[in-house]
């Protein structure tokens, strides 16, 4: 499965739960699994076991067939892959405003998968501090802003860089009147 695939299921359950108008809370009951760990399958942040994938599947009230038929499966060059802006897969992550991420690319190896994304990030833009199931490097390519990382608020200036175990509660804080542009790399830990 290539990194589309892998993004694909995490917004696939989100589609499908908000068509049948089912609540977060009321799928992750139907599926035996927490709440949180159900928000951050839908938001790209931890990928599900197949087990529970596919408890998820049928608490949707879906069959794997059904749920999976719009996958694309196109093979791809072994060498390179050039990805332009136009075709970044803009993402929805948690509640926020002022969060605009873009999927750059995506890949999943036995034991974790990397994910690259572009993430506007507005003047005052407004979320909860989060949790990623994996590492987490940033680079800070326009702007200027503080990266609260458990009880530590981290200033940063454009080109700044920060690694840091992403299961550790962070949010990043733009006080400027100017849009930053931060590059996201999750390595995120397959269950």
């Amino acid at each position: 499965m290539n990194g589309e695939q892998v993004v694909y299921i995490g917004k696939r359950i989100k589609e499908i739960r908000q068509s049948k108008e089912i609540k977060l809370v009321e799928l992750a009951v139907r599926a035996g699994v927490s709440k949180g760990l159900l928000s951050r399958v839908e938001n790209g942040r931890t990928i599900p076991s197949l087990p529970v994938l596919f408890d998820i599947i049928s608490a949707l009230g879906e069959k794997p067939g059904s749920f999976f038929e719009s996958i694309d499966y196109s093979s791809e060059s072994p060498f390179y892959k050039l990805i332009r802006r136009k075709d970044y897969q803009a993402i929805e992550k948690e509640d926020s405003v002022g969060f605009d991420y873009f999927s750059i690319v995506s890949r999943s190896f036995s034991d974790v998968t990397f994910s690259a994304v572009l993430l506007e990030l507005a003047p005052n833009a407004i979320r909860e501090m989060v949790t990623t199931d994996g590492m987490e490097f940033i680079y800070l390519a326009e702007g200027d802003i503080d990266y609260k990382l458990g009880n530590v608020t981290i200033t940063m200036a454009q080109g700044d860089s920060l690694f840091f175990d992403g299961r550790v509660p962070h949010l990043k804080i733009n006080h400027t009147q100017q849009t930053a542009r931060i590059l996201v790399i999750y390595l995120l830990f397959n269950k």
